[in-house]
């Protein structure tokens, strides 16, 4: 899921004064945000072995990243209209229980339908986190403090590569797959007790409600907006989700060198992420630009060139730096073109972002029974081709609507 700042045209929202320090409470939420990126992305280096365990192929593997994104999609919506009254501190508390849970699940899981069902629970919390979480930095800290809150927020979602996935692939080579979801547990513990610790009361200051999310549809910056969401998103992950099988097959990467590969990939994602957030405000375009045209290159590129370790290692450092981009300038996209309704357009960002990701794993994971990895990073750079004519189409419309 999604560094950023928010668009120069979007007012900050009022603030609610933090019980126990601004930083603080920014800090507790950037870990509950690590804690579902890594939980969500997690099932990518470790595709094998729970394949391996539960006997099944790597594409009914790959409904591990499926699963989630569907619920999600559908509840970034629903729960957000259905709870639009709800104290947003307990409802992120609960929502770090729920995914605790899962984590226990998926580590304790006795077949392949549990760890599935595990994944349900974790789209929920994906849904209702993002649309509730990604909004609430001018509610922390003050209004100087407010574009360094949200990177520091949304830098949770590259770490959950740079640390995350290939901790995650480690710990499984060393102690079992289940072991990388029982950590998990644990870290998501510690984030609800920071949650707990550190959030102020937080009411909502507005109400998303059907008629606001109908309205924020209508716009057409919104509209452009999802359509190129739906074509970078799944570009990324109908390809990424399915690096690992790729590695393994044409590049020979054992675990240790599986581990130093994402490690690459993620580090150069927290530096795409960082430069993208400085820069997104002033360039949408041609930063979304660019960042879709460089993962294209990556991704149609990796057949032929990451045959070999060093290969496999620029590429994935050139894929990390334009990934690392793409969720704050969608986020943006969406921001500028409804400033006036902040919580919704986290809505609709998390619920489009989310439906890419599982149109894109599960196009890749039929792909990949029926062909091979290769084919499918050749059919990611097609896509993402695609979305990088769009945004230079479309670029130009993402202005800020009027407010109501």
């Amino acid at each position: 899921m999604p560094t950023g700042t928010t668009p120069r045209s979007a007012p900050p929202a009022p603030r609610t004064p933090a019980r126990d320090g601004g930083p603080l409470a920014v800090l507790a939420v950037t870990t509950g945000v690590f804690s579902i990126v890594t939980t969500e992305i997690l099932p990518i280096g470790l595709l094998t072995p729970i394949g391996a365990t539960f006997r099944i192929s790597a594409g009914t593997a790959g409904l591990m990243m499926t699963l989630p994104g569907i619920v999600a999609a559908v509840a970034a919506p629903v729960v957000t209209v259905a709870t639009r009254r709800a104290d947003r501190r307990t409802m992120l508390c609960a929502l770090m229980l729920v995914l605790t849970l899962a984590d226990l699940l998926n580590a304790f899981a006795p077949a392949y339908w549990a760890v599935l069902t595990a994944r349900i629970a974790l789209g929920l919390v994906i849904g209702a986190f993002w649309s509730i979480g990604s909004g609430l930095a001018p509610r922390l800290v003050p209004e100087d403090r407010q574009a360094r809150a949200h990177t520091v927020i949304f830098c949770a979602v590259p770490l959950g590569s740079v640390l995350g996935v290939p901790t995650g692939v480690f710990l499984g080579s060393v102690a079992g797959w289940r072991a990388a979801f029982l950590s998990m547990a644990g870290l998501t513990l510690l984030a609800l007790a920071a949650l707990l610790r550190s959030l102020p009361p937080l009411p909502p200051l507005t109400t998303t409600g059907l008629g606001v999310l109908r309205g924020l549809l209508a716009a057409r910056g919104t509209r452009t907006g999802i359509a190129v969401t739906l074509l970078i998103v799944p570009a990324h992950f109908g390809s990424y989700t399915y690096v690992a099988p790729f590695l393994a097959s044409t590049t020979h990467a054992g675990d240790r060198l599986l581990t130093g590969l994402l490690l690459v990939y993620g580090a150069a994602g927290l530096l795409g992420n960082v430069l993208a957030g400085g820069r997104v405000a002033r360039a949408l375009r041609p930063v979304f630009g660019t960042a879709a045209v460089l993962l294209a290159c990556a991704a149609l590129l990796l057949p032929p060139l990451g045959t070999d370790t060093p290969g496999a290692a620029v590429l994935l450092t050139l894929w990390g730096l334009a990934y690392g981009a793409v969720p704050v300038c969608s986020l943006s996209w969406f921001l500028a073109a409804a400033p006036h309704a902040p919580e919704a357009a986290g809505v609709v960002f998390t619920s489009v972002f989310q439906a890419g990701l599982s149109i894109g794993a599960l196009t890749g994971g039929l792909v990949v029974d029926h062909s091979s990895p290769g084919t499918v990073m050749l059919l990611g750079g097609a896509v993402a081709l695609l979305a990088a004519a769009a945004v230079g189409r479309y670029g130009h419309r993402v202005r800020p609507e009027p407010s109501p």
